[in-house]
């Protein structure tokens, strides 16, 4: 395995000995999980989908959180078994074997890396609202290199910024419910006149368009809950992971009601769903009619918060997922450097200038950056969250055996809630190819396959010992089906 060099070097990527400073507390942890819950993909991606399901959308967000919630429980199994930043190429590597895990990191960094090209993208479009005269690709540019040079100062800085950019989206979301319901009980505003529960089964039933229109929004509501596995990435320099990661995941069911079944609910009995249309917030459009004084610039303002804290975190996991590869011999050794704030910084630095790509598509292209640049990123979110499940299973059967420790936070209902999750995540990449503008992503993922194909071939020939790694010899019984 190549070896870093620099300042400090780290030779074996072990829980205690990755170089990181344990530097986010519990209060941090609990807000970054908070806010991989809240995106974009709900404060503007939910109008689109509203037009397209009408009010079933809300039992959409259910299902797909109980899905998310099966994952986040097998991760949680995996991170108290073995808490590392790496976390989901290191337990691919480990139970699955070496070429699972060199896909697996290099698929979760392409993940956050266009993920941050799309944020900044959307970001700059917000600033937008504001001033129409500011070009789009200079405030995407601003945008990067100050999140940049918050990520090479320090994690502390890093999880202080991502607490505060929480708290105005968890601020904005428990107003904006509370401001709904006062509507709803109460009957003040214009909006208070027509207001009512009813209105989730009075505009055509609960499923207007019919169930087959509310299948296809699960992508886009899948999409919306992207991000929510970064509490994985943060284990390694969590201050006490086996308190504070199973703490983070067991509160994700009352994040996922009150953030998306409830808000949703309660915007969708304010206004008919025929009232909501693609490229507008659901958001603006319920509290607009609500007679808020300033409601678009009020969520202008939060959605602008969103993407920038969706931009902070991708810098900062692929930082750490790229430093884990080069640990691995996986990518080039000077990428694993530590700085003296014990920051990735070289690692940080690539992917930042890769983002930076991004700021180039906004200048050529503005209208159709954000499109191109997301095309991708529900598939490398569909497959990070399969291989936590496998790696899951995997592991199960290992302590089952015998043959490792096991947990100290289990998964509810073992298995088959693994085997049920992984079944639904297969529906959503099935139903991916029927949306026509989604479909883009099918064609994408097999070139960039093909590209990690070459890459583990020429990396077993240029440096074998790279990828000599196995999974565990006792793993060797196949993991089947629920018995």
């Amino acid at each position: 395995m190549a070896q870093p060099t620099g300042y400090d070097e780290v030779t074996d990527p072990q829980p205690d000995e990755e170089g990181y400073e344990r530097g986010l507390g519990s209060r941090q942890i609990q807000m970054i999980a908070i806010g991989g819950a809240i995106g974009t993909g709900l404060f503007l991606g939910a109008g689109s989908a509203i037009a397209q399901a009408g009010p079933s959308l809300v039992l959409a967000y259910a299902v797909a959180g109980v899905v998310i919630f099966v994952i986040m429980r097998a991760l949680g199994e995996l991170l108290t078994y073995r808490p590392v930043s790496g976390s989901f190429s290191e337990y691919a590597r480990e139970f699955l074997g070496p070429f699972a895990g060199f896909v697996t990191g290099w698929t979760y960094w392409l993940f956050w890396v266009v993920t941050g090209m799309a944020e900044t993208t959307a970001a700059a479009v917000y600033v937008r609202f504001w001033d129409p005269d500011v070009p789009q690709w200079s405030s995407a540019l601003c945008f990067l290199v100050l999140l940049y040079a918050a990520n090479l100062i320090s994690v502390k800085l890093f999880g202080e910024i991502e607490f505060w950019f929480s708290m105005v989206k968890v601020t904005a979301i428990v107003a904006m419910i509370l401001i709904g319901l006062g509507v709803l009980i109460f009957g003040f505003s214009r909006a208070g006149d027509t207001a009512s529960v009813t209105l989730l089964w009075r505009q055509g039933g609960f499923f207007p368009r019919g169930v087959g229109r509310t299948l296809l929004t699960l992508q886009i509501v899948m999409f919306a809950y992207l991000g929510v596995e970064l509490v994985g990435v943060t284990a390694g320099e969590s201050q006490d992971p086996a308190r504070t990661l199973p703490r983070a995941i067991n509160t994700l069911p009352l994040r996922i009601v009150l953030f998306y079944v409830l808000s949703l609910a309660v915007i969708l009995s304010l206004v008919p769903w025929t009232d909501f249309h693609p490229g507008i917030s659901p958001f603006v459009a319920a509290f607009g009619k609500v007679g808020i004084p300033a409601a678009a610039g009020i969520i202008n303002f939060v959605v602008l918060t969103a993407a920038l804290s969706s931009c902070n975190s991708g810098m900062y996991s692929t930082g750490r997922m790229l430093r884990d590869l080069s640990l691995r011999g996986q990518a080039p050794s000077r990428v694993a450097d530590l700085n003296r704030r014990r920051t990735p910084a070289p690692a940080i630095t690539v992917s930042a200038l890769l983002m930076g790509l991004g700021v180039v598509l906004n200048a050529i292209a503005p209208g159709r950056a954000f499109d191109y640049i997301t095309a991708v990123a529900t598939v490398c979110g569909l497959w990070t969250w399969g291989i936590i499940l496998l790696c899951q299973l995997r592991y199960r059967a290992s302590w089952q055996g015998g043959h490792l420790p096991p947990p100290t936070f289990r998964a509810p209902a073992g298995r088959w809630s693994s085997w049920a999750a992984l079944a639904f995540l297969v529906l959503v990449l099935v139903l991916i190819g029927f949306d026509r503008e989604s479909r883009i992503s099918l064609y994408v993922f097999p070139v960039w396959g093909v590209l990690l194909v070459i890459g583990y071939q020429v990396l077993r020939r240029i440096r074998p010992e790279a990828v000599q790694g196995r999974p565990h010899d006792h793993l060797h019984v196949k993991v089947g089906p629920p018995a």
